[in-house]
């Protein structure tokens, strides 16, 4: 049993400890000033190569796939480990501090894109690709979408956290999520036994977000032996999903882009 008590009202600790405690504060903005580098291309990216960083890169590569112009971008690894997200220049594009942040410097004045399934949506409405015109069509990729921005952070920063970064396994923490995760899963599972993507016959940005988490957790990819301790293997239908997407040309490409340092 803990022995935490509750407090009337919270206080920072001095110490949260585990992966990223040195670098949580309960306070948003920007910490230090940073310039950061801007190419020539039309899209810059602000990622690194974690699962909804991933999405990014991914995208861009399948509009490229389907050959659809003016879609070069500089990429541009923002480390989160050592606190790039909390830059003044990157701050400016997502006040979230979250990676992946994107500039669209096509137009007479650049747009800054920042959330990973917002860059989905606005590169497929931007281009009318990998997003369906019907209506309905339209609705249902966007239900799938949604659930994936809800879903995700139970996987990541539930599960994900617990089971790989917390400095101490806390049984109950890591069985609450674990639960959630699987349940997760097993949604995904059932929803592809009777189709090939995640939303019918073809393939969309749902895809992208969703496949981007649960792909890669699918593949044991993501937290060492996470998919062994949630026995992804069963799930049989998300096991032919992830294979088909993982072998698509712009997958390969996405998840081997090569990013350039901000120093």
């Amino acid at each position: 049993m803990s022995d935490y008590i509750l407090p009337e009202v919270w206080e920072i600790p001095a110490s949260m400890g585990g992966s990223w405690g040195s670098l949580n504060q309960p306070t948003a903005g920007s910490r230090f000033e940073q310039h950061l580098p801007k190419g020539d291309k039309p899209f810059q990216l602000y990622s690194l190569g974690t699962p909804n960083g991933i999405k990014a890169t991914i995208m861009l590569e399948e509009l490229k796939e389907l050959g659809v112009e003016d879609t070069d971008y500089d990429l541009y690894k923002i480390d989160i480990g050592e606190g790039d997200q909390f830059g003044s220049d990157f701050v400016s594009i997502n006040p979230n501090s979250k990676i992946p942040a994107l500039l669209d410097q096509s137009g007479d004045q650049p747009v800054r894109v920042f959330e990973s399934a917002s860059i989905l949506l606005y590169l497929a409405d931007k281009f009318g690709k990998l997003i369906p015109q019907d209506f309905e069509k339209r609705t249902e990729v966007l239900n799938w979408l949604f659930w994936s921005t809800g879903a995700a952070p139970f996987l990541g920063g539930g599960f994900g956290h617990f089971f790989h970064y917390a400095p101490e396994k806390i049984e109950y923490a890591i069985n609450r999520f674990a639960m959630e995760a699987k349940r997760q899963l097993d949604l995904l599972d059932k929803e592809l036994a009777q189709k090939t993507y995640i939303t019918g016959d073809s393939y969309t940005i749902a895809d992208i977000a969703i496949w981007s988490w649960y792909g890669r957790l699918a593949e044991d990819k993501i937290w060492e032996r996470a998919g062994i301790f949630l026995n992804v293997k069963e799930y049989k239908n998300l096991q032919r999903w992830t294979a088909i997407i993982a072998d698509r040309p712009a997958v390969k490409r996405g998840l081997k882009a090569d990013y350039k340092s901000i120093k």
